[in-house]
């Protein structure tokens, strides 16, 4: 979709899609108004312009016993694409890693990790730092989520 501006129905229908894409063509029409094929060419035209990466289902960490969520602050004195290039694909290769960005500031890495328990977080923790050379590791434990969503402001 690149620059190309999006409507009002095309939020509407990335609203609903977003909150719930099970949601029938039919109902997510009816709600934005439209009949049920221009309904699914936008949509189809969203997916295929990228705009819709995928449709996927969030899973209850907790029931699933992963009730920990740690959020790893990394530094490293190595700031050069082969250090970056391995650190990336060793982290990607960690499942718990559910997050990870570059950063600005005084933290060069962030990732968010979920673990069954300490125990757990300790073992990823422990492949991690295998993973490349770090200069510093600090670990913060969410102790509540207030606010969880991955649900873009339209």
């Amino acid at each position: 979709m690149g620059n190309d501006v999006i409507d009002a129905a095309d939020r509407r229908i990335l609203a609903i899609l977003q909150e719930d894409a099970t949601v029938p063509i039919a109902e997510i029409a009816e709600r934005v108004g439209l009949s049920q094929t221009p309904c699914w060419k936008r949509i189809k035209r969203m997916e295929r312009d990228g705009l819709i990466v995928r449709r996927v289902a969030l899973l209850d960490r907790d029931r699933l016993g992963l009730g920990v969520t740690v959020m790893v602050a990394v530094r490293t004195a190595q700031h050069d694409d082969q250090w970056l290039h391995s650190f990336a694909e060793g982290v990607s290769r960690i499942p718990e890693v559910v997050e990870f960005y570059r950063m600005s500031g005084d933290v060069d890495y962030l990732l968010k990790i979920v673990a069954r328990d300490i125990a757990d977080y300790d073992r990823i923790y422990r492949k991690l730092t295998k993973v490349a050379p770090l200069h510093d590791v600090s670990s913060s434990f969410a102790m509540q989520e207030i606010k969880s969503t991955t649900a873009l402001p339209l």
